[in-house]
């Protein structure tokens, strides 16, 4: 029996072996994604992919077909106006424009990652100067420049107002939300493609929200576990080099996978975070308070301001000055009497191994207000019994 040969190229054996080796890390994500306890998170929820981001473009335009809201005659207002007309070679002086149905106006949005000319974006449209309402109004068309200075879109169309405002001749108003805010819903065109090192780049950098040498290990050990040794390299707190496929198709696959890898985080430090001008306080992690002893009290201030009259041919003190009144007039005199008032000090013991939920709980049984216990707070930090950062904002 004659043998028969197969001619296989090498071009055609490396796309083979390629993938395999694709398969089989599908294979291996799957299996490892199943096993992970259910209280890890996934890579897309703890970090963001380095060269992947939003971009934010800002113009300045005009609004037209205001009903009497507008600018009135503002001086940017009648510039632009001015400038606009003469666009479409029509001269006029700025003396014989009103702005009253006008009003400049900034654009913002916000230009997502990869997105491609032709496509639409959401735009937010703000007043500059001093229209009342924009309702009704049609923003004409208006570059949105990137931080370069480029334009990469194009927004125009009629606006969409959610407040509303009225006003009276005798100066009375009445405002419901913000009739000066409104939004087009796709209202611009992409007209530029932002530059991007996604897939230019040798490397991928996997950059934490919050960054933490341990949950960046365990990232990177999950990595390895899955694509192989190596792979995956914790160079700091917050980011995380990834070595990835060249190919476009197999970079897009191989970052899929990576955002869906499940990754045990680590504990967060224990912070107590206090907003002293609203009271709120939050607590994070496991704050642990030190033995200590605590005791609260204030004081109070009263003054009570009385008004009493003395006849006629009477003696009348005046600081050092004694003034006799002459018979038929009468005085008035000012008594003014102080009390200080002290409420008896709320004194408790704290025991080893309290947490701080405890402590707060108690601190609000003694009748502490938010002030007292966010100055108990700065005494434990400062004695050394509270085991936690103290955030005041």
């Amino acid at each position: 029996m004659a043998e028969q040969f197969v001619d296989v190229s090498i071009s055609d054996m490396s796309n083979c072996l390629r993938h395999i080796v694709l398969l089989l890390g599908l294979i291996t994500a799957t299996n490892f994604l199943n096993s992970e306890p259910a209280q890890a998170e996934r890579v897309k929820d703890i970090a963001s992919i380095g060269g992947v981001r939003t971009n934010q473009l800002v113009g300045y335009g005009i609004v037209v077909g205001l009903a009497g809201s507008g600018d009135g005659g503002a001086g940017i207002t009648l510039q632009s106006m001015q400038t606009m007309v003469a666009r479409f070679g029509i001269v006029t002086e700025v003396e014989d424009l009103n702005a009253s149905n006008a009003a400049a106006v900034m654009v913002t949005t916000d230009l997502k990652p990869f997105m491609k000319p032709g496509q639409t974006i959401d735009i937010t449209v703000s007043t500059l100067v001093g229209a009342q309402s924009l309702k009704g109004g049609t923003l004409l068309m208006t570059p949105l420049l990137g931080a370069d200075g480029e334009t990469y879109a194009i927004a125009q169309g009629n606006l969409v107002v959610g407040g509303l405002g009225a006003s009276g001749e005798d100066g009375s108003s009445l405002t419901v939300n913000v009739p000066t805010v409104g939004r087009i819903p796709k209202g611009a065109t992409v007209e530029r493609v932002v530059p991007s090192t996604f897939l230019t780049s040798k490397n991928i950098m996997v950059n934490l929200h919050q960054g933490d040498f341990s949950t960046a290990n365990s990232l990177a050990d999950a990595v390895n576990d899955i694509f192989g040794k190596d792979v995956a390299l914790a160079i700091d707190a917050n980011s995380i080099r990834v070595t990835a496929p060249v190919d476009p198709s197999q970079r897009v696959s191989f970052v899929s996978l990576l955002e869906s890898i499940e990754v045990k985080t680590a504990e967060p430090p224990a912070r107590v975070i206090v907003n002293s001008r609203t009271g709120t306080i939050v607590i994070s992690g496991q704050v642990m308070v030190k033995p200590a002893a605590v005791s609260q009290g204030s004081l109070a201030i009263r003054i009570d301001e009385n008004v009493g009259s003395i006849p006629g041919a009477a003696l009348v003190s005046n600081g050092d000055q004694v003034v006799s009144l002459p018979t038929g007039q009468v005085a008035e005199i000012q008594e003014s009497e102080i009390e200080i008032i002290e409420e008896a000090a709320q004194s408790f013991i704290i025991d080893e191994g309290v947490n701080l939920s405890t402590l707060v709980d108690s601190i609000n049984q003694v009748g502490a207000t938010t002030s007292d216990l966010v100055a108990i707070l700065e005494a434990l930090r400062e004695a050394g019994a509270l085991s936690a950062e103290l955030i005041i904002i």
